[in-house]
């Protein structure tokens, strides 16, 4: 083994065993101290009491107070309501400190709060707090987006969506919706704002009307205003424009995402008129763009097919020639990494259009796992990752609303024994790891292996 793995290895082992080995040196430290007889720890210790040599008494206290510290540790498992209890009020605080920083007047201090707020509310669940304080956020939000320059208004189009995700489709995400959803459509409308606010815009206007939303009449509105940026898109010479490329790509997700909950009648409508038009921006410059509109081909068959099983476009062969070609896309010129992203994803779109086969995904969070098995839950899974980030896990196991979006049920409630059976141990981790490692060493080697045939 190298020297440099050797040591990885070294390292790997003395951290699940830091307490034990600090434990043994301080002990090994007295006994060359003492001089103690081959005996128990209680030998040690006997010694220690009438032992003169004070440096000796310095290190065994230091060993008894890091016992003690352990111990604590160990028997603290009563204190962790209260650790938590004292948490959950100083976020609190914090929030409270943050969404009176969106009224200050320096934009700097504004930008402050918005990146704190968006931290904290893509990692808890919080909307009991924030139902209580939705008017006061509401209205600083609603300043931030009218005031702000291109940061502030992104920043605070991402927070709007973070809590309409908290809060949910009640009363109050409505009211919420309903009080920014102009401010929202005017940005994005708006040809001089800037571009980085205009996409946080289509974004929060697809998540928050997919939650929000109580009536047919803003689902339309906001599928009009996204088809209209489409039709900018569908236009000669246009979307090409690296600036305004991600701009597209949100309107177009979000539009999408709108899709996967309309009426029969406006899926129809929608494939007369973009099914032959959306295949032209697969020739687009734009990686993240070609993927979003391969996804949302995917989808539209699929709601097509929902309507009808027999489903087939006129435009169909020429599509999939379209999709084998960006499935197999070698250009050097493009990067690795998109290389890769874009044949993976094509591959499944290409296939779910020739087959009606869907590769299914599985989400695992906490004890529980969820089952992506449609280009509609796929669509709706990523908006919300998208928006929350690494939290998401998170939110499906305590965020109600999200868990309602997806079926999950109600939270589940487990004790601390439930939690524990479900996890497994140290011992079986390590086993496990070492022969992961061994098995892959002996198949790495057997490839390295000049002796090897090469086929």
């Amino acid at each position: 083994m190298p020297r440099a793995r050797r040591r990885a290895a070294a390292t790997k082992k003395g951290s699940a065993s830091r307490g034990s080995l600090r434990q043994e040196l301080l002990q090994l430290k007295v006994s060359e101290k003492l001089n103690p007889v081959k005996g128990s720890r209680a030998c040690t210790r006997g010694e220690s009491e009438a032992s003169e040599d004070e440096g000796a008494s310095d290190i065994l206290s230091h060993c008894s107070s890091a016992s003690e510290c352990v111990s604590v540790v160990e028997d603290g498992s009563g204190n962790d309501t209260q650790d938590l209890l004292i948490a959950q009020e100083q976020r609190e605080d914090k929030l409270k400190e943050d969404i009176d920083n969106l009224t200050d007047k320096s934009s700097k201090t504004r930008v402050s709060a918005l990146g704190s707020l968006r931290l904290t509310l893509s990692s808890h669940v919080l909307g009991d707090f924030l139902a209580e304080r939705r008017i006061t956020f509401t209205d600083a939000l609603e300043r931030c987006l009218k005031k702000g320059k291109d940061e502030e208004q992104s920043l605070a189009a991402t927070v709007l969506s973070l809590l309409c995700i908290q809060l949910g489709s009640g009363s109050e995400g409505e009211e919420v919706f309903h009080c920014l959803k102009p401010i929202l459509i005017s940005i994005l409308t708006d040809s001089s704002a800037g571009v980085t606010a205009r996409q946080s815009c289509a974004t929060a206007l697809g998540l928050c009307c997919f939650i929000a939303a109580a009536d047919a009449e803003d689902l339309i509105s906001c599928l009009g205003v996204l088809e209209a940026i489409l039709s900018m898109l569908y236009s000669e010479n246009n979307g090409s424009s690296p600036s305004q490329q991600g701009m597209f790509c949100s309107a177009i997700q979000s539009w999408a995402l709108l899709l996967t909950i309309c009426p029969a009648s406006r899926i129809q409508k929608t494939l007369e008129s973009h099914l032959s038009r959306l295949p032209g921006v697969l020739a687009c410059e734009s990686v993240n763009l070609r993927i979003a509109a391969g996804e949302t081909l995917a989808l539209l068959y699929e709601l097509a097919r929902d309507l009808d099983e027999d489903f087939d476009s006129e435009d169909t062969d020429t599509l999939c020639v379209t999709l084998k070609q960006l499935a197999t896309d070698s250009n050097k010129y493009r990067a690795k990494t998109d290389r890769r992203k874009q044949r993976s994803i094509f591959r499944d779109v290409l296939h779910y259009i020739e087959s009606s086969e869907f590769q299914e995904e599985t989400i695992k969070f906490g004890i529980e796992v969820m089952y992506v098995d449609s280009w509609v839950c796929r669509r709706t899974y990523s908006s919300f990752k998208e928006a929350l980030g690494s939290g998401v896990r998170h939110h499906l196991q305590y965020n109600e609303v999200l868990r309602d979006i997806f079926s999950l049920g109600p939270p589940l409630v487990l004790d601390a024994a439930a939690i524990k059976a479900s996890k497994i141990s140290r011992v079986e981790k390590h086993m496990f790891n070492s022969a992961a490692f061994k098995a892959r060493t002996k198949a790495r080697n057997r490839v390295r292996d000049k002796r090897a045939d090469i086929l």
